[in-house]
C-alpha cells in the first residue's frame, strides 16, 4: 500500500493495526534469519560468541564456543542511572508524541531532510528539550563520543500492542555522520545485524538493555544493516536517537555554509 494509514505506516511499512484492518501480509524476518548462523555480542568482552538468544552475554565469562571479533560496536551498561531514566520517561511523555510507521511513535528535534533530492534546511528547528541536555553532557564524557556534535536527537517508542519494529536498513551516509548513537532508556531489546550486500548468511545479535548506551561505527555502521525485531519488544522501549553531520557539512566542508544556522540552533536548549 501506497497510501499512509491512520496508524503512521506507508509504502511497504506496517503494524498490527493496519495489517489486520488491510489484510497485509508481513513475511517473518525473524524465521528467516534464524536459518543463518546467529551470534551474540557480549559488551563486556567486546566478541561474539555463538546463539541467538541474546541473553548470552550475562554467562560472561563463561561464554559457548569459541569467540571471535566484531569490529565497530561500543555499548555501555547503566549508561543511565534508575533514577535519570525514571525522570527522562516522565520529562519525554510530557511532550508530544507523534504517529510513526511500524507500529512505533516518535518526537524529532532537528532539521529538515529530504532524503530524495539529499537536500538539508533548518525548518523548525529551534534546539533540545531542556530536559534531555543531561544526557548529550553524559555522551560528551565517552571517549569516543567526545567530539560528537548532535544535530539530530529523536525519542522513539516501540509498542509491543502494535506489533512495533524497524527494518532492516543502514542510516543514510550523505548526511548522518560516523557514529550512530542510541540511549537506551525503557525496555530490554535486540539490535540484529545483517551483512549488507554480503551473501553470508550470518546473523549478529547486539543486546540493548534498558539504560544503555550503544554506538555503531566503522564497518558495524556501514556495513551491516541493523534492524529491530517485532518479536523483541517484549515491552514498551523508549530510546534517543543521536546523529550528528557528515564532513561536507562541517567547517571546511563544500556544503557547511548549509549547516551554520542548523549548527548554531543545535547548541540551543528549551
Amino acid at each position: 500500500m501506497e497510501t499512509v494509514r491512520p496508524c503512521g505506516c506507508k509504502g511497504i511499512r506496517s503494524c498490527l493495526i493496519c495489517e489486520s484492518e488491510y489484510q497485509i501480509s508481513k513475511p517473518d524476518l525473524k524465521d528467516e534469519l534464524q536459518k543463518s548462523q546467529s551470534y551474540v555480542y557480549c559488551p563486556y568482552c567486546d566478541k561474539l560468541s555463538p546463539g541467538w538468544d541474546v541473553d548470552e552475554y550475562k554467562k560472561h565469562p563463561h561464554h559457548d564456543g569459541s569467540l571471535i571479533n566484531y569490529p565497530g560496536v561500543y555499548i555501555k551498561l547503566d549508561f543511565l542511572s534508575k533514577t535519570e531514566a525514571e525522570e527522562l520517561i516522565t520529562a519525554l511523555d510530557r511532550l508530544p508524541w507523534k504517529a510513526s510507521q511500524s507500529g512505533r511513535r516518535k518526537q524529532n528535534f532537528g532539521p529538515k531532510c529530504n532524503f530524495k533530492k539529499q537536500k538539508l534546511r533548518l525548518g523548525s528547528f529551534d534546539g533540545f528539550p531542556k530536559t534531555t541536555q543531561f544526557v548529550q553532557k553524559k555522551l560528551a564524557e565517552v571517549p569516543l563520543l567526545r567530539d560528537f556534535k548532535t544535530v539530530e536527537q529523536c525519542s522513539l517508542e516501540y509498542d509491543p500492542t502494535r506489533g512495533a519494529s524497524i527494518d532492516p536498513h543502514i542510516d543514510d551516509c550523505w548526511i548522518w555522520g560516523e557514529r550512530i548513537v542510541t540511549v537506551n532508556i525503557l525496555g530490554d531489546s535486540v539490535l540484529t545485524m545483517i551483512p549488507y550486500h554480503v551473501n553470508d548468511d550470518v546473523v549478529v545479535r547486539l543486546p540493548m538493555p534498558a539504560r544503555s548506551l550503544m554506538v555503531l561505527y566503522g564497518s558495524a555502521r556501514y556495513k551491516w544493516e541493523h534492524s529491530v525485531l517485532r518479536q523483541d519488544i517484549l515491552s514498551r522501549r523508549v530510546c534517543l536517537a543521536y546523529r550528528e553531520l557528515t564532513p561536507p557539512y562541517l567547517e571546511g566542508g563544500k556544503h557547511q555554509e548549509e549547516a551554520v544556522e542548523i549548527l548554531g540552533q543545535a547548541s540551543l536548549f528549551w
